[in-house]
């Protein structure tokens, strides 16, 4: 079985204790980690079922809080830590191309008026700066609780990455508006 970013996310909580799939989910919240895995609780739950299927996880019993449905307790297993270390060793030493959609937007927005090309990223530029605030806030959270910087690495990677593309668009930005750059569509 190929661990998907969530089946990374999922085996790297049970390394650290025995948890059902609904805490999982929030812990995953907790940490802000929908900012680098898509979670769903239907796809975490699906996730940890492939997982005991493969013979990374066991459950490890039921436990049940007040009037709620009892919760199945999983544990990563030996085979599971092995996946595990096998698959951030992959990740860390091949670069994957993932086929984000912003790049593909580029290639086509010749197919716009320039004008709306610049009015589109300036648009884009913005939100970025949203999310790079907010990161950097959840960083300097971390960093405020003294949480070390090997759980945040990620975090600090996407909002350099977010800073250079937004340093590229506002270039980019800044070639459109001066006509530096040749456009097919004009205004």
């Amino acid at each position: 079985m190929a661990l998907t970013p969530l089946a990374i996310g999922a085996l790297a909580l049970l390394n650290e204790r025995p948890m059902h799939p609904y805490e999982m989910y929030q812990t995953l919240l907790e940490r802000h980690e929908d900012l680098l895995i898509k979670v769903r609780p239907g796809s975490l739950y699906h996730t940890v079922e492939r997982l005991e299927k493969s013979k990374f996880v066991n459950a490890t019993g039921t436990e049940r809080e007040g009037n709620r449905p009892e919760r199945t307790m999983y544990a990563i297993t030996s085979a599971g830590e092995e996946a595990l270390q096998s698959r951030i060793t992959e990740v860390l030493t091949d670069p994957v191309n993932e086929y984000p959609v912003f790049p593909v937007g580029l290639s086509e927005s010749h197919n716009l008026p320039s004008k709306k090309v610049v009015d589109c990223l300036n648009t884009y530029v913005e939100r970025l700066d949203k999310q790079i605030s907010e990161i950097r806030a959840l960083l300097d959270v971390a960093r405020g609780q003294n949480i070390p910087e090997a759980f945040w690495l990620g975090g600090d990677y996407i909002v350099n990455i977010k800073i250079a593309e937004r340093e590229w668009v506002s270039t980019l930005i800044d070639r459109l508006a001066s006509k530096d750059l040749t456009w097919p569509i004009h205004p």
